[in-house]
């Protein structure tokens, strides 16, 4: 399976390369040494064959090279003669007997090799004739009296039975200098790496995750699967399928049954189901297992027989007759009914389908269903509902009940717009629910798809029903309250929550005691006692951890962390408590929803406390569960963030887009964020109209009593009024008196908020009133440094780190506290470098060259005499950092692997490479590690 001529990047072998390299340097007492590396057709023993004779040649080395051919004995000697002639020799190729024939040979070599070693490299040498094998137990003994390594490549699946190779080796094992080397497939982050270097792009998390289920790790195999994915080849391609049926063909004709039979399987294969549907006797099915696994097509464990790829059931699924399938399947059926424990009704859902049988389908569809709701496998639920309503007709007696379950798991994994869909196809049916149900599951949906206004207007019909039961009615309050919070209405939603809590007391569920208790405690710790509304909130956690399912989980932790990341300032322990809860939804069937919500929280968390490189992970992370409605609202936002500050200003602009897109009436925690960032965007942009429109569409349409999120967007105001100022364009006079009115009317409010509330809300405040002096030309310093100090006491860096940058820029300007002024700019400059903060970065660079103040070393203010570089270091055209990943690189280690140990983002790894490999003219890993390893 090697291929020369399209190489991709080395992955996963760094460190298998240095050993190879070091084991063929230390020679035995004969003065030799020998690796022999065996793997699967495909694994990568070529390219180490090659990359190791390139690294030798001419290092002590003289180097050959011959490959041995599928002719068995006709042609005596045969790679090292091709070898000999490739090199330009005379070949000795006729002796009078076999030993003297050794003699001759072994002289040419000594010839070649001269004063080095001689290294003699040899690929498929499970083809090799006899002559060659006895010249390598020869050469290997001291025989021939030539320092000499060998490094030969192998199929294991070509070493079954009494294959003549497997005696000469065990024979060499013997041999101290002798290594074999069993070379294992890439493991599921290699894929992911070679995936991504062969795309030349991030790759989606499930796409990476398809090509290794596919490939088995093989790194061939991913080589060209990636390229078809590159290239948006969906077809498998010819290459791969002629090189697979060629291996299949060569299998005997039960081992042929055995792979035909699993790639027709759901893996794990149990042995007792296998030999029920292949139907041989037990010994003949063990041998036929036996060579299915010696020819590298099938592994075992003690769960049962997978195939090694599963491209293979691909290849076979094309090969295979219709009926032949047909039959395999209801053979797979009938023998998981006949088994002695529980059927897997997944498994025998799936039998009986391809069997061509959907009324024997429909009950194990039905219970897999159940049963994975009961494992909060939402996920394979919804699927397997999916599935019953294509098995039953518009007419059958349970397709109400079926819709019922469609709907809430579509809910339930995040398909929110389909679950709309299946509710309106129940409402419309002669035996649907129930007026107040109906609404209350429309405007849950609703909600949930980020139509917060559309739902909010269904909860209220909820409650008026008058079919509507206490019950019902309790959870349409607790709903509602949770909703109104999402709104920033805090006190309806704290209203609505002690309506909800006494309904629920009488003959409520726990889920609705955990939201009201949730919504009540938010409320209560934003408006009147944080200390109270905490301990709400944390008793809610409680019973939804006694409770462990997962929405009750999911509205605890996502309720506690927002209140902590946000109004009471307690960033550090929310983002622990937002990492917690999405630690325990992880198995419960939520990836999509609240789990990707409390990253979402985690992220902003850390975004505020400036670890926003570790921010970027955590919300890549969130990112690979592929979140719809509401909560790719919330990660939507989180990363437009990032992306602003980071200064990836078209990125952020991608997503604000898609958030507006998909907020068809979503609430002001929604609504406000997103026109804050619109106007943080313009504003970097130079677009002042924008950033003031954003402004006062916020202003104008919320109906929040939200303070922080007003004064978020009233900074953001004026902020855009002072940098038209700046820029000498012209200032808005009612706009201007719109936003005094509104900071007016919030210091009014923050007098009654809690203090921990008016702590953070200060901190706007002071930052309201120094952009103000900014626009009014009053150039007073004293707003900033009061801005920056309460910042510093929040724990904010960035805030803090602006606040300086303006404080400075002031004080620079009247020429007072010089001093003090250039410590705060460079304090803001390190900040601003440390967080990765791009554009406030240039905007520190700016006013320093505007002030001629030397903020570092290495940035462009007043130039500064840098060292002279060293004329023979390879590596003087590197930065610090990109040595740092170069030797992390040449250590072996993978993207991840180095983004944890030097604290950055894999993505930001990736980025150093590039630069790396454009700097030192290189194209792989491995070209880069040589660099390095020569330099050090």
């Amino acid at each position: 399976m090697a291929s020369q001529g399209d190489d991709g990047p080395l992955v996963g072998r760094t460190g298998t390369l240095a050993d190879i390299q070091s084991n063929l340097r230390n020679v035995g007492p004969g003065g030799t040494a020998a690796v022999f590396l065996t793997g699967e057709s495909g694994v990568g023993k070529s390219r180490l064959l090659r990359e190791t004779a390139d690294a030798l040649r001419g290092r002590d080395f003289a180097v050959l090279f011959g490959t041995c051919l599928d002719i068995g004995d006709a042609s005596p000697l045969h790679p090292v003669l091709q070898a000999l002639r490739r090199h330009d020799s005379a070949p000795a190729t006729t002796a009078d007997d076999a030993g003297a024939l050794l003699d001759r040979v072994s002289r040419d070599l000594r010839a070649i090799a001269g004063d080095q070693r001689l290294l003699l490299v040899l690929d498929d040498l499970q083809w090799a004739d006899r002559s060659t094998r006895q010249l390598l137990l020869y050469l290997l003994a001291g025989l021939g009296d030539v320092r000499v390594s060998v490094l030969a490549a192998i199929r294991a699946e070509a070493l079954h039975g009494t294959h003549p190779l497997r005696r000469v080796l065990a024979e060499l094992r013997r041999l101290r200098s002798v290594r074999v080397v069993d070379l294992a497939p890439l493991n599921q982050e290699q894929t992911r790496e070679l995936v991504g270097a062969i795309v030349d792009g991030e790759v989606a998390g499930e796409d990476a995750e398809r090509v290794y289920k596919r490939s088995g790790g093989n790194p061939f195999v991913v080589e060209e699967l990636a390229r078809d994915l590159r290239d948006g080849r969906v077809e498998l391609s010819d290459t791969l399928r002629e090189i697979f049926l060629a291996r299949i063909d060569e299998l005997p004709p039960n081992a042929h049954a055995v792979v035909n039979a699993l790639a027709a399987g759901v893996e794990p294969v149990e042995h007792a189901v296998l030999s029920r549907v292949v139907r041989l006797a037990e010994d003949e099915l063990l041998e036929a297992i036996r060579a299915a696994v010696a020819y590298r097509f099938v592994i075992g464990d003690g769960e049962g027989y997978r195939l090694r790829h599963r491209l293979v059931a691909e290849v076979l699924e094309q090969e295979v007759l219709p009926a032949e399938a047909t039959a395999l399947h209801r053979r797979y059926a009938e023998a998981l009914e006949a088994g002695p424990d529980e059927a897997d009704h997944a498994r025998l859902a799936h039998h009986w389908q391809r069997a061509g049988l959907p009324s024997r389908a429909l009950p194990s569809v039905i219970a897999a269903a159940r049963s994975a709701e009961g494992m909060y496998g939402f996920a394979e639920a919804h699927r397997h509902w999916t599935l019953a309503l294509r098995l039953t007709g518009e007419d059958a007696d349970d397709r109400t009940e079926l819709l019922r379950h469609a709907a809430e798991s579509a809910h339930q994994c995040g398909e929110h717009v389909l679950a709309l869909a299946r509710l309106e196809e129940l409402a419309g049916r002669k035996d649907a629910p129930t007026e107040c149900e109906l609404h209350l599951r429309r405007a849950r949906y609703l909600a949930a798809a980020g139509r917060s206004e559309t739902a909010e207007q269904e909860y209220e019909l909820a409650l008026r029903s008058p079919d509507c039961t206490p019950q019902l009615r309790g959870t349409a309050a607790a709903f509602l309250a949770e909703l109104l919070l999402h709104l920033g209405r805090y006190g309806d939603a704290n209203q609505h929550a002690r309506d909800a809590l006494e309904l629920a007391a009488i003959n409520g569920s726990t889920a609705d005691l955990v939201r009201a208790s949730a919504a009540l405690g938010f409320s209560a710790a934003f408006r009147e006692d944080p200390d109270a509304g905490l301990a709400v909130i944390r008793h809610a956690v409680e019973i939804a951890e006694r409770s462990g399912h997962p929405e009750d989980l999911g509205v605890a932790y996502l309720h506690l962390a927002e209140l902590l990341t946000g109004p009471l300032n307690s960033i550090e322990e929310g983002v622990l408590v937002a990492r917690r809860g999405a630690d325990r939804l992880a198995s419960r069937g939520v990836g999509r929803t609240y789990q990707t919500r409390l990253l979402a929280i985690a992220g902003n968390g850390l975004f505020r406390i400036g670890q926003w490189a570790e921010a970027d992970a955590v919300l890549a992370e969130a990112m690979r569960h592929r979140p719809s409605g509401a909560d790719a609202v919330e990660l939507l936002l989180a990363r437009s963030r990032l992306w602003v500050g980071f200064g990836e200003l078209d990125n952020a602009r991608r997503d604000l887009d898609a958030v507006a897109t998909l907020l068809a009436g979503g609430g002001a925690r929604h609504v406000l964020p997103m026109l804050t960032l619109r106007s943080g965007l313009a504003m970097w942009q130079k677009e002042h109209a924008v950033a003031r429109a954003a402004v006062q569409r916020g202003l104008t349409e919320t109906r929040s009593d939200d303070l922080v999120l007003l004064g978020v967007l009233a900074w953001h105001g004026l902020r855009a009024e002072a940098e038209a100022h700046a820029d000498g364009a012209q200032v808005d006079p009612g706009a201007l008196r719109r936003l005094k009115t509104v900071v007016t009317r919030l210091e009014a409010g923050a007098n009654a908020a809690a203090p921990e509330v008016r702590a953070v809300l200060d901190g706007y405040f002071f930052l309201c009133a120094a952009e103000l002096s900014r626009v009014e030309d009053r150039q007073d310093p004293e707003p900033w440094a009061r801005a920056a100090a309460i910042w510093d006491r929040r724990e904010q860096p960035y805030p803090a780190a602006y606040s300086r940058l303006r404080h400075a820029e002031v004080a620079l300007s009247r020429r007072a506290r010089r001093t003090t002024a250039v410590a705060g700019l460079r304090q803001a400059y390190v900040t601003a470098i440390a967080m990765g903060a791009r554009p406030l970065a240039n905007e520190i660079k700016s006013v320093a060259q505007r002030f001629r103040v030397a903020l570092a070393e290495d940035a462009d203010t007043v130039p500064m005499a840098p060292p002279e570089p060293d004329p023979g270091d390879e590596l003087a055209v590197l930065t610090g950092r990109e040595r740092e990943v170069l030797a992390a690189v040449a250590e072996g280690l993978t993207n991840r692997e180095i983004g944890e140990l030097l604290f950055i983002s894999e993505r930001t790894v990736g980025v150093h490479l590039g630069h790396i490999f454009d700097k030192l003219q290189v194209r792989t890993r491995v070209q880069a590690s040589r660099v390095y390893l020569t330099a050090a």
